[in-house]
C-alpha cells in the first residue's frame, strides 16, 4: 500500500498545487458591521424549509439578527406601527419586495489551487458576489499558512471574503508518507494546533483512516474524502462510513459501495489512471454497474448512510462539461469572468488535471448522461429518505468558475427532483449541519450571524436570478434583457455590493488580459 500512497500524496500536492496565489488585499469594499441595522419589508426565505414570508423587517446588531418582525401582507402598505423604531445612529436600508436568504455555504470551495496566479481576491470576489458567506475549503493546496493567514483575516473581515473553514489533506506537510496508525495520530493532533477544522483524505489503509478519524473526533475535527479510484477498492463510502467518516465528495466510492455483480470497477485492458481522459471517459461509465434504484443493495446502502447520519456533498456541477463540454466551454460568464490562466489551463493538456478533452466523443458524453440519471436517482432518493445533501462547487477546473458553478449546482439539484426550497436547504441550513455551525450560520432566525443575500427577483421561481450575468429574457418592450443578480451580500453584519464586487472582478480579468497580451 505504501506506492499507492505516495502517488495520492505526489499527486495531488504536486500535480494539482505546488505554488502559493497571490493574498487577499486588506478589506476596501462593504460597510459595517453597524451597531444597529435594520432591512425593511423583505421577502423573507429561512433556508430551514419554511415558504418565503413577507414584508419583515429584520434588525440586526453588529453581526447578529436580534429580531424579525412581520409588518404587513402583501399587496397592501406596510403598517408602520409594526415596524421596530429607528434609534439615532441606526443604519437602515429600504429592501421592499426583495428576497433575503441565508448566506450559501460552498463545502467545496478551493480558494483557487488550480492552475498558476489566481489571486484570491478574484476568488473571494465572485464567492460574495453570488451570496456565498461561508466555505469549507478542501485539501488547503495553496499551503497550511497561506490558507491559514486568509481563515484569520476573513474571521477578522479585514479582507473581502467568505467564512473559510479549512480541511487539511491527510499527510499534508509530511516529508514522507504516512503509513502507520501512530504516525496518523501524531498528524493529527500537528494539525488540530494549526488551526485546522477537518480533513479531506483520497485514500489510505483502513487501519490508519480509522486511527486518523478517531484522533480527529478527540480534537473535533471532521472528515470527508474524495473516494480516489486508486484505492477505492480498499475503501468505498460504506466502508468509510463505518469508520466514522462523515462526508463524501463527488460520488467515486459510492457506485463501489452499490456492486453487486463484481468488487472493481470494469476497468478496460489500456486503462491508466495517470491519463486523464481514461480516467474521467471511465468513471462516467462507472453507476451503470451499480445496483439499480429501489433494488435490495440499493436501498441498504442508503440506509446504511442515513442512519449513520452520513453527508453527501455531490458537486455535480463540476463533471457537467463531461456530458456536454460545448454548453460549458461556451458559458455566459467566461469572456468578462475567466481569467485568462484559468482559460488556458481549461484547454486539452495531458499535465493539467481536469482537462481531459484529448479525443472527448459523443458516446463519451452519452455515458456521462446515463451517469447522471442514475447518480441524480441516488441523491434524490437519499434526500427523500432523510438523508443530508448538500452544495459544493470545486470551481477552478473543468470550465468552471468560482461563485457561478454553486449557482449551477442548485439547478442541477433541481434536475435531481429537489423543489426549490429543497435546493435552498441544501445550500444552507444542511451545510451548517454538516460543519457543525448549525446554531451560528445556514439560516435566518434571531440569535444568529448575520450572514444574508438579498436580491430583487424570485430565487424560488428561477435559480438563473441569481448568477451574476442574471438571467435574459424579453421585456414589456419587446427588447432582449438581463435581469437579476445578488444585490448585497452580508456576512458577519457587513454589507457587500455584489454588484461593485463583480466590476471589481471584471476589472481583474481585463488588467491579466492586457498583461498576456503584452507578454505576446
Amino acid at each position: 500500500m505504501k506506492h499507492i500512497l505516495i502517488f495520492i500524496l505526489s499527486f495531488y500536492f504536486f500535480s494539482v498545487q505546488v505554488f502559493a496565489d497571490a493574498k487577499a488585499p486588506n478589506r476596501e469594499q462593504g460597510e459595517g458591521p453597524y451597531k444597529r441595522l435594520i432591512l425593511r419589508g423583505g421577502i423573507v426565505v429561512s433556508g430551514e424549509g419554511a415558504p418565503a414570508r413577507g414584508p419583515m423587517d429584520i434588525v440586526i446588531e453588529n453581526d447578529r439578527i436580534v429580531r424579525i418582525v412581520n409588518v404587513g401582507n402583501p399587496g397592501v402598505p406596510i403598517n408602520p406601527d409594526a415596524r421596530p423604531k429607528a434609534n439615532k445612529g441606526d443604519k437602515e436600508i429600504d429592501i421592499s419586495g426583495q428576497y433575503v436568504l441565508p448566506g450559501f455555504i460552498d463545502m467545496h470551495a478551493h480558494i483557487g489551487g488550480s492552475a498558476k496566479n489566481i489571486p484570491a481576491e478574484y476568488v473571494f470576489k465572485l464567492w460574495l458576489a453570488h451570496g456565498i458567506t461561508t466555505v469549507r475549503e478542501p485539501g488547503s493546496f495553496n499551503g497550511i499558512e497561506w490558507v491559514m493567514d486568509h481563515v484569520e483575516r476573513s474571521e477578522s473581515n479585514t479582507i473581502a471574503a467568505p467564512r473559510i473553514i479549512p480541511y487539511f489533506a491527510f499527510g499534508m506537510g509530511q516529508q514522507t508518507p504516512i503509513t502507520t496508525p501512530e504516525q496518523a495520530k501524531k498528524w493529527v493532533k500537528n494539525i488540530a494546533k494549526k488551526g485546522a477544522k477537518g480533513i479531506k483524505f483520497f485514500g489510505a489503509p483502513p487501519a490508519i483512516i480509522e486511527a486518523a478519524l478517531t484522533e480527529a473526533k478527540k480534537h473535533g475535527l471532521r472528515g470527508m474524502m474524495h473516494h480516489a479510484q486508486i484505492d477505492v477498492v480498499n475503501m468505498n463510502v460504506i466502508d468509510s462510513a463505518r469508520l466514522g467518516l462523515v462526508s463524501m465528495e463527488h460520488w467515486y466510492g459510492l457506485p463501489e459501495a452499490l456492486f453487486e455483480q463484481q468488487i472493481i470497477q470494469n476497468y478496460s485492458p489500456d486503462y491508466n489512471y495517470q491519463n486523464e481522459q481514461d480516467r474521467f471517459g471511465e468513471a462516467g461509465r462507472l453507476w451503470q454497474q451499480a445496483a439499480k434504484p429501489k433494488s435490495k443493495k440499493w436501498n441498504a446502502v442508503r440506509d446504511e448512510l442515513i442512519a449513520l447520519d452520513f453527508t453527501i456533498n455531490p458537486t455535480m456541477t463540476i463533471y457537467e462539461a463531461s456530458r456536454d463540454l460545448m454548453r460549458d466551454m461556451n458559458a455566459d460568464w467566461h469572456k468578462d469572468y475567466t481569467l485568462p490562466t484559468l482559460w488556458d489551463f481549461f484547454q486539452p493538456n495531458k499535465n493539467a488535471h481536469g482537462s481531459y478533452w484529448f479525443d472527448w466523443t459523443t458516446d463519451d458524453e452519452i455515458a456521462w448522461k446515463k451517469n447522471y440519471q442514475q447518480w441524480m436517482t441516488f441523491i434524490n432518493d437519499y434526500k427523500n429518505n432523510g438523508g443530508r445533501v448538500t452544495t459544493g462547487s470545486d470551481a477552478g477546473y473543468i470550465f468552471k468558475i468560482y461563485g457561478f458553478s454553486l449557482i449551477r449546482e442548485f439547478e442541477l439539484l433541481r434536475e435531481a427532483g429537489f423543489n426549490a426550497l429543497e435546493v435552498l436547504q441544501a445550500a444552507t441550513i444542511n451545510g451548517a449541519q454538516a460543519l457543525g455551525m448549525a446554531d451560528e450560520i445556514g439560516s435566518i432566525r434571531v440569535g444568529k450571524k448575520a450572514d444574508l443575500v438579498i436580491l430583487t427577483e424570485n430565487p424560488l421561481r428561477n435559480f438563473k436570478v441569481l448568477y451574476g450575468t442574471g438571467h435574459f429574457r424579453l421585456d414589456e418592450n419587446n427588447t432582449p434583457t438581463r435581469v437579476g443578480g445578488v444585490n448585497y451580500t452580508i456576512k458577519d453584519g457587513i454589507i457587500y455590493d455584489a454588484k461593485a464586487l463583480l466590476k471589481d472582478v471584471r476589472d481583474i480579468v481585463v488588467k491579466a488580459k492586457n498583461q498576456a497580451k503584452a507578454k505576446e
